[in-house]
């Protein structure tokens, strides 16, 4: 028998359980992996939702409350970063495991357990999106929320998702986002107008995007922004976007990206981090910049107000 019903539909993924695999070992990485996934199943019953189904090193969750999906969501991050094995097991690394949350909102069947429908489909695809540390979740379930609730977001543009024609609004949860996973990558820019935009060059073909374009998306899915071939990058591999005056690009990807500014040998390197962009250089997906074989992306942040003619 189906059921249907308007719900919030929650896609949780730990990342970073492949180092901790190489760290550990398979039994006891993947020990660490099942008792994270049931430590946030717990969290998803007691904040009100259920478990549809774990995948993988990530799970689907259901909640007919908006609010205690959001909810989840940030116990959910603090879960996972209370979570880390003790020093003397992982000495290197302060927080292995890191956990990404996408949540929509919509009509939804339910068939022996399992959910179907358009924002399961949709919070599927924002979670390929979403950065380490990162909720992120759609215009219908914001609108849902109580006014207090709406202003913990940000939106971060009108987003053209896989499989589906029409674009969907996208919103960050703020608070755990300019703050916490910012703050370790950021880089001072010179004081200079705000940027309006920027100038993105690959193999020969030139794309300018505004800000108001933004965010921009760079991978190899053909749904991406500015779509490059290349195996090493990945359908969604990084994120550029424009806040406070800004532009910022962060990694989503499970190679990395690579950052050098113009006259600046130093090479930033970005696994799941955040710099901003200022001047010009190259942006390098998958592999560093001094890989001739890499896919290097040439940038140019923009003042349009410096390309009018002066009277």
């Amino acid at each position: 028998m189906s059921v249907t019903k308007e719900r919030a539909i929650l896609f949780a993924d730990l990342r970073g359980s492949t180092a901790l695999y190489l760290k550990l070992g398979n039994s006891e990485a993947a020990a660490v992996v099942t008792h994270s996934l049931a430590r946030l199943g717990q969290h998803i019953v007691q904040g009100g939702g259920h478990v549809i189904k774990t995948l993988g090193d990530g799970l689907m969750a259901a909640f007919d409350d908006p609010d205690q999906a959001v909810e989840a969501a940030v116990v959910l991050h603090d879960s996972v970063d209370k979570l880390t094995p003790a020093p003397d097991v992982l000495p290197a690394r302060s927080h292995v495991l890191r956990l990404k949350v996408a949540i929509a909102w919509g009509e939804t069947v339910e068939v022996d357990g399992d959910c179907f429908g358009d924002a399961v489909n949709v919070a599927a695809r924002l979670l390929d999106l979403a950065g380490e540390g990162e909720t992120l979740i759609t215009g219908p379930l914001q609108r849902q929320l109580p006014s207090d609730q709406q202003e913990r977001f940000r939106s971060i543009d009108r987003l053209h998702l896989r499989g589906r024609q029409e674009p969907v609004a996208v919103l960050r949860m703020e608070a755990r986002r300019f703050g916490d996973t910012l703050s370790t990558q950021m880089l001072e820019s010179p004081a200079t107008d705000f940027p309006e935009g920027l100038r993105l060059s690959w193999l020969g073909s030139e794309r300018i995007f505004s800000t108001a374009d933004m965010p921009v998306v760079l991978g190899r899915s053909p749904q991406a922004s500015f779509c490059v071939s290349d195996s090493r990058v990945s359908r969604s591999h990084a994120r550029i976007e424009s806040h406070s005056g800004q532009i910022y690009l962060t990694d989503l990807s499970y190679n990395g990206t690579h950052v050098r500014f113009e006259h600046d040998d130093q090479i930033l390197t970005l696994r799941r981090g955040t710099c901003t962009l200022h001047g010009s250089g190259v942006i390098s997906l998958g592999a560093p910049p001094h890989d001739p074989t890499s896919t290097q992306i040439q940038f140019e942040v923009l003042s349009f107000s410096d390309t009018l003619p002066q009277y």
